[in-house]
């Protein structure tokens, strides 16, 4: 009986990981047709509002935040800074350099990240992926993030992410990023 408990539960691990299921298997050729169109230059310009939870490896909330963001273009070039509050009370700082390349790919960096990351627009998504390294009160981990935003029709913009270490999901967060409401009255997008 346990033999084939095991059994039954390693084809369902392997079924899980099936290139073509799940989170990881999305590409950005999936989303080339939907609408409207995301492009970081417009719909990361100007000042945000995140707020998310980040779940751990068991799919319970580790952590819940707010991140004021604030994103500035020159041409192909841009920065986009999040300063994060956690509800524990802890801040983190962090400045991404952006830069546009062709065919909607461009390339992200920052201080905790480890290269380059890539990144991908496609309809009204876009992916980027990237190795982080976690500060050390959080055990300075190398983890791989897939992060995928999802752009609204009211202009929210909602954040998916999966971090993963030696291939196996231990974190995910979801947040939205919304401008912020003295940035609308403003007119800023």
């Amino acid at each position: 009986m346990k033999l084939l408990l095991g059994i039954t539960i390693l084809v369902l691990l392997l079924l899980l990981l099936r290139p073509g299921l799940g989170f990881r298997a999305q590409r950005p050729s999936d989303y080339t047709k939907t609408g409207p169109a995301f492009d970081i230059r417009k719909h990361l310009n100007g000042r945000f509002i995140s707020e998310g939870m980040i779940y751990g490896p068991t799919g319970r909330v580790v952590s819940r935040f707010v991140a004021e963001m604030n994103g500035t273009w020159d041409g192909t070039s841009g920065t986009l800074t999040e300063d994060f509050t956690y509800a524990g009370g802890g801040t983190q700082a962090r400045k991404w350099m952006l830069k546009i390349g062709k065919d909607g790919a461009f390339a992200a960096t920052a201080e905790d990240i480890i290269g380059t990351g890539t990144g991908q627009h496609a309809g009204a998504t876009v992916r980027l992926s990237y190795r982080i390294r976690l500060p050390e009160d959080a055990g300075g981990h190398v983890l791989d993030v897939t992060d995928w935003m999802y752009l609204m029709e009211n202009g929210t913009i909602m954040n998916r992410s999966e971090m993963h270490k030696f291939g196996i999901k231990v974190a995910e967060l979801i947040a939205t990023i919304r401008p912020a409401p003295d940035a609308v009255s403003e007119g800023t997008p």
